[in-house]
């Protein structure tokens, strides 16, 4: 069996965080290590809910090349996610966004940080030479809901607005 990868920890833990117990909670310690699974190595997450006891497991494809943190987060490389689609990472971005603090510079610039690294997800996913991101780029549910609410918003053009305006919000609040 082959594991979908996790890039990086940030997007391990952003997926773990978009993934529920079956209890609805998301309050989990989680411990990582590498393991041997179906003949091959895996980033294994293991845990216990702390809302209902239940043990959790997540495992996770090892990248073939590390991804080293620039900075906070570090989503990814250049390739485009295989646990999140487009839709996803576009409903992380708005989520991130709206919940900016207005008193708290330091957390504002953090939060931001992650509202501009979600929309670079998204672009991501969309081919060279492509203005979109395509059909194939859309796999869960969340993340087709999203693009049916309004298309126009995984167009290129209408992306690199968004990413720049959080990008220098961010910027001021650094």
């Amino acid at each position: 069996m082959t594991f979908a990868v996790a890039r990086t920890r940030d997007e391990a833990h952003l997926y773990l965080d978009l993934h529920p117990c079956t209890c609805g909670s998301v309050d989990t310690t989680w411990d990582s290590g590498l393991v041997s699974a179906d003949g091959g190595l895996a980033n294994r997450y293991s845990g216990t809910c702390e809302t209902c006891g239940r043990q959790r497991e997540y495992l996770f494809g090892v990248p073939d090349r590390p991804v080293m943190p620039s900075g906070y987060p570090t989503f990814g490389g250049t390739e485009p996610s295989q646990l999140l689609d487009a839709g996803e990472w576009l409903w992380v971005a708005d989520l991130t966004a709206g919940n900016v603090p207005v008193d708290d510079g330091a957390e504002a610039h953090r939060t931001l940080s992650v509202a501009t690294a979600a929309v670079e997800e998204v672009v991501k996913f969309i081919p060279p030479g492509a203005d979109e991101v395509p059909d194939d780029g859309f796999w869960s549910q969340r993340g087709r809901e999203v693009r049916a609410a309004e298309p126009g918003r995984f167009q290129l053009e209408r992306l690199l607005i968004v990413r720049d305006t959080y990008r220098d919000l961010a910027a001021r609040h650094a």
